[in-house]
């Protein structure tokens, strides 16, 4: 599994984690019932503390994304249309909030951002 864990984002490691495999199930490069590496595992791949694969893994699981069973390990989760959906939409809306901020320190008006969005829409 490809995780690539950056010191320097300010952004918790175990949220990286987390986000990435979010990431791929959503992409579809993981599927309903793929199994995951285990906690131990993947925290040696990574050199991190199995404290923190663990609690990425606990989130994926809270959201949705993973089921845990005892003694087999963690798998995909058949994610329901919906919640691929929300995720989609809150990924959306944190990057349109980013671009609503650049644009506006640029100088941009309304108009002016509405008509570059409207331009990527149409590609």
């Amino acid at each position: 599994m490809d995780i690539i864990i950056s010191n320097s984002n300010g952004k918790p490691i175990y949220d990286q984690i987390a986000t990435q495999i979010k990431q791929m199930i959503m992409s579809g490069d993981l599927r309903a019932g793929d199994a995951l590496p285990s906690m131990r595992l993947l925290a040696k791949e990574l050199r991190i503390s199995v404290i923190t694969t663990k609690r990425a893994y606990e989130e994926l699981a809270r959201d949705g994304f993973i089921t845990n069973v005892v003694g087999k390990g963690s798998f995909v989760a058949n994610v329901g249309s919906e919640i691929l959906r929300e995720e989609n939409l809150r990924e959306i809306e944190q990057k349109l909030e980013l671009a609503v901020d650049r644009a506006k320190a640029a100088g941009l008006s309304r108009e002016e951002f509405l008509e570059i969005l409207g331009a990527f829409w149409e590609e």
